[in-house]
């Protein structure tokens, strides 16, 4: 079993309210193989909602909205249930979504809102490879 991002299926789940179908990933899902996950959704927060990116701020990682909000916690609350639900059921890899705050690997938004990538990883994706699990983006 794969955990893929939902929005990579079709499911609207974007902060904008919108998807980023990829028929090659829902293709997984219709054969059993995967099952969707949304990290922010899990960590509590609505859709849509404000965009975030991820920031550092004295040292540490944040994820903030554009309109100066901290959702940090809610962005590792749902981190945290993915890895959860990895754990349970034994998953050991994910195709998430690429640039995201929450998904992203290797390259994500810089934090100013102004379309800059930089080098880093998403909260949930940081998460599961700290824990072993083979994270891919799409």
């Amino acid at each position: 079993m794969i955990l893929v991002s939902a929005c990579l299926c079709g499911v609207n789940c974007k902060y904008n309210g919108k998807n980023n179908l990829d028929e090659k990933i829902l293709e997984l899902v219709k054969n059993g193989e995967a099952i969707l996950v949304c990290p922010e959704q899990l960590g509590g927060l609505p859709t849509p909602r404000e965009p975030s990116e991820v920031k550092i701020i004295n040292d540490e990682i944040h994820v903030i909205t554009r309109d100066g909000n901290d959702v940090t916690e809610q962005f590792n609350k749902g981190a945290k249930e993915v890895l959860r639900l990895a754990k349970e059921l034994q998953i050991k890899k994910a195709i998430l979504k690429k640039r995201s705050p929450s998904c992203g690997l290797n390259e994500i938004y810089d934090g100013s809102f102004s379309n800059n990538l930089t080098a880093g990883n998403g909260i949930t994706a940081s998460l599961l490879m700290k824990n072993n699990i083979d994270v891919e983006n799409v």
